[in-house]
């Protein structure tokens, strides 16, 4: 064997790509495109399906080789390896069939056709319903006879049925609602002036003889309120759409349940649009129905931006000025350890722990403490608790516990990286430490401390099981606050879109219908968090390009 030294300098020039790192590199270069290929794919899936919920399928006529004749939209196919499939077919109808959706083989369709005739119709309640028009009719009168007759004269008369219905809905929500608000405060005035001044009390006369008085206004009130309903009703009563079925029976829709119709196998393609629009329109501002399965979702929206909000107003003052504490002010020593291993399995800790703990503290507690302190009044008039109970601000106050734990690591990461130097130059100049915080490391850092935020906001925004202990509700159709403070409102609890995607998925009677509804509503609350986040990274962004001269 040789020795030549310069022969082992060689062999080493030539080592394997391992022991230069290269393999290392490959792998994880590797690793992140997967990833970003997963999250890309996950994403493109959601919105894709989500996307495609409202827009407008085409009915098909379905001739069944026992002679039955379905008529629906075809919204999934089997295919079995032997080449045969089967169809699951939206048929509608629910109140005549029993079913929303049918499975049918390939063998048992004799054949399939797009009628033109062919009509969706959209209702408040009972779900979709799908047949021909046949007749208008008004208390018994027919207006129109004829599929196209009857159609044209529905396109004529619904729109101002609708505008009927939607103002005496907003009569019932609304206006009557600002009415009991009225009459409640009286009410709290009576039971705050007795337990002031005692049952015998001059305060508490005078607060009844106001009570009766505001009474009697808000019994006119709701008199002229009812005179004002029931002839907007006696306006839509009467109007009907008569359908024939698929299989041949007659069916009669109230024009005042009917949201929406269309006959999709007719419709252009700015028509198509229209319908589109319209139905996402519905979806972002109205309110949910159908056990939330059909409707909107604007209750859910609004909470859900509202509660992130607050949660990241809350948790940024104390994630802040926590690591500012651990970095700048503590010594180093154990005790400081401990805080910051007790913080970094804070992290680790599951949700619904911190769920129980908002429950038990903040609603219990801290809730039931104001209600005795500050809304005794209230406790006693309606027996029903103000702060002692699931709503908007603990929901926030546990969420923001939760996140805690980012901010703090976020923040210290962020003062670590701004230049002892430019601590030393500061305090040359002679300037104090808090001057020197205040001036010049906290403006560097802001940049750092914004990513934490951004990280928090995406977790607190997509939490599910603290929610359902501290506030959030299946059904809040009245938003969370009032005139005169915020979620002081007698409904605090609030809709969230991320539980609202566990109710329609897994608690709905029509899961197959409830099923695009999930990708959509799944599809909105990533585009609000993404929008979220985008508006924190352009507040980084400009922050960064203020403050810092590099990037860390």
């Amino acid at each position: 064997m040789s020795s030549d030294p310069f022969r082992r300098r060689r062999r080493s020039t030539h080592a394997a790509l391992a022991a230069h790192g290269e393999a290392w590199v490959w792998l994880t270069g590797g690793c992140l495109a997967l990833a970003l290929a997963m999250i890309i794919g996950l994403l493109g899936y959601i919105v894709s399906e989500g996307v495609a919920t409202f827009w407008p399928k085409p009915l098909e006529s379905i001739e069944l080789a026992d002679g039955r004749r379905v008529l629906g939209e075809e919204t999934e196919r089997d295919k079995a390896p032997n080449g045969s499939g089967r169809r699951l077919i939206r048929t509608a109808n629910f109140e005549l069939t029993g079913k929303h959706f049918e499975w049918f083989a390939d063998g048992e369709v004799k054949a399939m056709t797009r009628l033109a005739e062919a009509t969706v119709v959209e209702r408040l309640e009972g779900g979709r319903f799908h047949g021909f028009p046949s007749r208008l009719l008004h208390g018994g009168e027919v207006i129109a006879a004829g599929s196209e007759e009857a159609w044209r004269a529905f396109g004529e008369h619904h729109p101002f049925v609708r505008r009927r219905w939607r103002q005496a809905w907003r009569i019932d929500k609304v206006d009557r609602g600002v009415l009991q608000r009225k009459l409640r405060a009286a009410r709290l005035a009576v039971v705050r002036a007795e337990l002031a001044g005692g049952p015998e009390s001059p305060a508490r006369a005078a607060a009844v003889e106001a009570e009766k008085g505001v009474a009697a206004a808000v019994e006119a009130e709701e008199r002229a309120l009812d005179g004002r309903t029931a002839e907007l009703r006696a306006g839509n009563e009467g109007w009907g759409l008569e359908f024939t079925t698929a299989a041949g029976e007659t069916v009669l829709l109230p024009l005042a349940e009917i949201v929406r119709a269309w006959q999709p196998n007719r419709l252009s393609l700015r028509e198509r649009l229209g319908v589109y629009v319209s139905r996402w329109g519905e979806f972002l501002g109205d309110d949910p129905r159908e056990a939330n399965s059909a409707g909107g979702v604007f209750p859910a929206i609004w909470g859900t931006i509202a509660m992130t909000l607050i949660m990241a107003l809350l948790v940024a003052p104390f994630g802040v000025l926590a690591a500012l504490y651990l970095r700048e002010y503590a010594s180093r020593g154990p005790l400081t350890a401990a805080v910051r291993i007790a913080i970094n399995n804070l992290a680790g800790v599951p949700s619904i722990v911190y769920g129980a703990f908002g429950l038990g503290f903040f609603c219990y507690v801290l809730g039931g403490s104001i209600d005795e302190l500050l809304f005794r009044p209230a406790l006693v008039a309606d027996g029903q608790p103000t702060f002692g109970t699931g709503g908007l601000l603990w929901a926030s106050l546990t969420l923001a516990l939760l996140t805690l734990p980012v901010v703090i690591v976020a923040t210290e990461e962020a003062l670590s990286a701004v230049p002892n130097s430019m601590r030393e130059g500061s305090y040359a100049c002679g300037a104090s430490k808090w001057q020197t915080i205040r001036r010049i490391v906290l403006p560097r850092a802001l940049p750092g401390i914004m990513t934490g935020l951004i990280l928090a906001m995406a977790r607190g925004a997509g939490e599910v099981a603290p929610l359902m202990l501290v506030g959030v509700k299946k059904l809040a159709l009245d938003l969370p606050i009032d005139g005169t403070f915020p979620f002081v409102h007698p409904e605090r609890e609030f809709m969230h879109l991320a539980y609202l995607i566990y109710d329609v998925g897994f608690q709905s009677p029509n899961s197959q219908a409830a099923k695009p509804m999930v990708f959509t509503i799944t599809f909105l609350l990533v585009a609000i968090i993404g929008l979220l986040n985008v508006a924190a990274i352009w507040i980084r962004g400009r922050l960064r390009r203020r403050y810092v001269s590099q990037q860390f």
